[in-house]
């Protein structure tokens, strides 16, 4: 009994020796455990929140002749709508807040794993917006029903007809754990055309002569952000003026030289190489034209060089404000064999009118 007692009490000894390192080393293998399952978010304990789940999108705009991201700068509400794989609608997120104004900012959405299609406007959800969806699409509604057209009232509003700038990307991109990061790149919808009337030889012309027009049909687009047939529309200036001019023509050259000359600012909305936008300008006195040219013909004349490998769409959809100067004759008649685009002279044979 004595002999079994001692040999009790030494292996009682020796086991409260090894139990110290026994449960450090426990604790070591548990906290490993645990480390390894953050990042995979198993559910090995019951206690522990699944993983956030979603996407996390950056919006960018740099569809541009400068080729730079200009969202944060020109971008001030956004409106995105979400389609499951099947196209059809689950939610819509707006922000109108500063955060946009942020070059880091990022739009985090938890969804239900899966493959969604995001279709994102700047534009739609400002206060001084100029478009709106025809209709707030619904649960289970198709992205093809899609539409968004331009409010009427912009054409004939003076407040109104400076158009407030219109945005459209979309991005098909599938949900992970820890959120899946995808970039909306963006494109903008919406142009400003300047118009300047100069005389050749010199003197001064007032807006107040003239009455100036565009017309297009290009105020209703469809979900693939391409225009569908609305009706043709007129387009009349949100400002009209008298300014000083550094430039005049001599020859083929555009030389300083200070004029004054007419102007008038026209917004529309997108232009594209299947439309047939015209440009009208006429004496305000008897409605007579003295310029009257297809406007997307000329626009696209002035792309450089550089450019060449880009498509006439790509230009129209990168540039966004152009100028065009028009010289008049001393009795008011379009000296119709040039016009300065964009700071370049082009030169019109009677074929292109």
């Amino acid at each position: 009994m004595g002999g079994s007692c001692e040999r009790d009490r030494i292996l009682k000894m020796r086991t409260e020796r090894r139990n110290p390192v026994l449960r450090f080393s426990g604790a070591v293998l548990g906290a490993a455990l645990m480390i390894a399952a953050l990042p995979a978010c198993e559910n090995i304990y019951e206690d522990l929140q699944p993983c956030p789940h979603g996407v996390s999108l950056r919006f960018v705009y740099d569809y541009n002749m400068a080729y730079a991201n200009a969202f944060p700068r020109e971008v001030d509400c956004l409106t995105l709508l979400v389609f499951d794989d099947e196209d059809r609608y689950v939610a819509t997120r707006t922000v109108t807040g500063d955060e946009l104004r942020d070059e880091n900012y990022r739009m985090t959405l938890d969804l239900e794993a899966g493959t969604y299609r995001f279709v994102a406007y700047g534009g739609l959800a400002c206060g001084r917006r100029s478009f709106s969806m025809m209709s707030v699409p619904v649960r289970g509604a198709c992205f093809s029903d899609l539409r968004v057209r331009m409010e009427t009232d912009c054409l004939s509003n003076p407040d109104r007809k400076r158009l407030h700038g219109l945005y459209w990307g979309t991005l098909a991109l599938s949900t992970a754990d820890l959120y899946a990061e995808g970039t909306v790149r963006m494109m903008k919808n919406t142009n400003n055309i300047r118009i300047v009337l100069q005389q050749e030889n010199g003197g001064t012309l007032s807006p107040d002569d003239f009455d100036f027009e565009i017309t297009d049909d290009n105020t209703l687009f469809g979900s693939d952000n391409d225009l569908l047939s609305a009706g043709t529309v007129t387009y009349t200036p949100w400002k009209t003026g008298q300014a000083q001019t550094g430039v005049t023509i001599v020859g083929d050259n555009v030389v300083p030289e200070a004029v004054g000359v007419a102007y008038a600012e026209l917004s529309t909305s997108r232009l594209m190489t299947k439309s047939a936008p015209r440009l009208v300008v006429r004496r305000h006195s008897d409605g007579g034209a003295v310029v009257d040219m297809p406007l997307k013909r000329y626009l696209l004349m002035l792309r450089s060089d550089r450019y060449d490998d880009m498509d006439d769409q790509e230009y129209l959809d990168r540039e966004c404000d152009f100028v065009l100067f028009f010289f008049l004759r001393p009795d008011g008649s379009w000296i119709d064999t040039r016009i300065v685009v964009n700071d370049w002279v082009v030169r019109i044979n009677d074929a292109e009118m």
